[in-house]
C-alpha cells in the first residue's frame, strides 16, 4: 500500500491484485512460504498495476544503492510497456 501512496489506482484494482497474490500463494505446496516469494508476487502484480508503484517497491525490496539500479528497473518496465514489432504493424 505504501508503494501505491498518492497513485491514482482504484481500490478495486488493488483488491484484485491482492486476491491474485493470495491465490498464487495458495498454490504453493511447501510447508513454509518464504518472504522473498511474497515479494516477487507483489512485484509482479505492481508491475501490471502501476509502474511507479512497482519501481518504488522494487527500490526498497532490492535495496537500490545507486542510479544504475534504478535505471535497470526502469529498463525492465520499458520492456514490458514497449509495443512489440508485431504490434506496431497492426
Amino acid at each position: 500500500m505504501r508503494a501505491l501512496n498518492k497513485r491514482s489506482v482504484d481500490k478495486g484494482s488493488i483488491d484484485i491484485a491482492i486476491q491474485n497474490i493470495i491465490n498464487k500463494l495458495k498454490t504453493i505446496t511447501d510447508k513454509e512460504i518464504i518472504s522473498s516469494q511474497i515479494g516477487i508476487l507483489v512485484m509482479q502484480e505492481l508491475r501490471e498495476l502501476d509502474q511507479v508503484a512497482y519501481i518504488r517497491f522494487a527500490s526498497v525490496y532490492h535495496s537500490f544503492e545507486d542510479l544504475q539500479a534504478f535505471q535497470d528497473i526502469i529498463n525492465i518496465c520499458l520492456l514490458y510497456t514497449s509495443p512489440s514489432p508485431r504490434d506496431a504493424t497492426l
